[in-house]
């Protein structure tokens, strides 16, 4: 099994399996995660779109040539939703999830078919709660990139996160 990510002192995320999950506890500003891959198609996007987020410019690529994104782009929903299942599956495994307690999203270029996607994420913070010791936030920035470097998403997340149980 290809070794996904060693930048955790000593922790091993593997495609489709986690060594062992982080607490609260083993995170520290600067650790950094990187997920695998997912590669996105035409059919993807639309079958997507036609569900969640009907717009010309996610329907086909004839009715996207004439808009702003001269051609087929995901709906940025459906970049989210999919950075979303590689962070749970291969890219940031802490113990008990992912919760999200805020998160602010940008698309600075848009997602296409034919994209293979990846995430990096970098902790810019951990915070313990005063009030509640048993639990903290990390706060994460994290960009999904396809194989050519391009960002399509750039994420900040301010995460719930749980102390390794007594």
């Amino acid at each position: 099994m290809p070794r996904l990510s060693s930048a955790y002192g000593g922790i091993e995320v593997r495609k489709g399996s986690v060594t062992s999950p982080l607490w609260l506890d083993d995170i520290q500003v600067g650790n950094q995660f990187t997920s695998d891959v997912y590669e996105l198609t035409a059919d993807s996007i639309i079958e997507f779109a036609s569900e969640w987020d009907p717009q010309p410019f996610h329907l086909g690529e004839e009715s996207a040539r004439d808009t702003f994104f001269g051609g087929l782009a995901a709906s940025g929903w459906h970049t989210a939703a999919i950075t979303m299942r590689l962070l749970v599956t291969s890219g940031f495994p802490v113990a008990n999830g992912l919760i999200g307690a805020s998160i602010e999203l940008a698309y600075p270029t848009p997602t296409r078919p034919g994209d293979k996607l990846r995430v990096h994420l970098e902790v810019k913070d951990v915070t313990r709660s005063k009030s509640r010791p048993g639990r903290g936030y990390i706060t994460a920035a994290y960009e999904t990139v396809n194989q050519h470097g391009e960002v399509r998403q750039r994420t900040m997340a301010r995460l719930l996160s749980f102390a390794r149980p007594s």
